[in-house]
């Protein structure tokens, strides 16, 4: 097992080569899902929101839509090129009182009951510690805030996604994943354990069964080079790679796979006033 600090550098890597593609079109689901993660919260004009594992931006820029020249968003992430990414689009919404920032979300320095809403969406699973870390966003939400986590439902990506992973097995067998981050929060009753461990309260969890169309097999491997595939993808080497991206999108080709599974749990918890 991997130590900490390799883990985040891991992450780091990872999600800075994915801004590659991350913004492309296959993969507009970031977008659309942190836009329902922030309509899910009461985000008055003015607000204070902290986006945490923000990447490019998928629900820190809504969320300064909502709260308006008033307000003040946070956005943090340890990959600088997907802030990058979020940075051009705010600057080209106009968005000024969007402030993005590099560093590691483990070392935030900021005063109890900061913010009126805290958010992450797809982050919480990478934090070595989920609960401590919960308990410290949950102690930045001012009274009457909201702490917001989304997550993955179970079978994310399939069918594409075992395609993929036995195509990898053919060329890296060591390579082969058996488990992913997310998968001890793809149950409701998971994600509210967690959320009541780190003290939250008056908690909501709602799962959204869904999926998420391709408009060809290659939109496939746009998704896995923007996206936690890019390890694994950056892991082969040129021959091993295109003998994967062969296998898969003839596979998917040959099964007329045009969809992907994306379930997604939305948890909200509200601090009383």
């Amino acid at each position: 097992m991997i130590g900490v600090d390799e883990a985040k550098a891991k992450a780091r890597r990872t999600y800075n080569a994915a801004a590659d593609t991350f913004d492309e079109p296959a993969l507009g689901f970031w977008d659309r899902f942190g836009a329902a993660t922030v309509d899910r919260l009461d985000l008055a004009a003015g607000a204070r929101v902290l986006d945490v594992c923000s990447g490019a931006g998928a629900s820190a820029i809504p969320a300064a839509r909502r709260v308006g020249p008033t307000g003040h968003v946070v956005g943090v992430d340890l990959a600088d090129r997907l802030l990058g990414l979020a940075r051009a689009k705010a600057d080209r919404l106009g968005l000024s009182w969007l402030e993005l920032r590099h560093g590691d979300i483990e070392q935030l320095d900021e005063p109890p009951a900061s913010y009126d809403a805290v958010v992450i969406a797809f982050g919480i699973f990478f934090l070595p510690d989920m609960t401590t870390a919960l308990r410290r966003l949950w102690g930045l939400v001012a009274p009457g805030g909201q702490l917001a986590v989304t997550t993955w439902g179970p079978g994310l990506f399939e069918p594409a996604n075992s395609i993929f992973w036995d195509a990898v097995s053919t060329v890296r067998p060591d390579l082969q994943r058996a488990w992913n981050p997310w998968d001890t929060l793809t149950d409701p009753t998971a994600v509210t354990d967690l959320l009541a461990a780190a003290g939250a309260t008056f908690v909501r969890v709602e799962t959204v069964p869904g999926v998420h169309a391709l408009s060809d097999p290659g939109d496939f491997w746009t998704i896995v080079t923007g996206s936690g595939y890019r390890a694994t993808h950056d892991a082969l080497n040129p021959t091993e790679r295109n003998t994967v991206r062969d296998i898969t999108l003839t596979t998917l080709d040959r099964d007329q796979v045009g969809a992907v599974r994306t379930d997604v749990i939305y948890a909200d918890a509200t601090r009383s006033t």
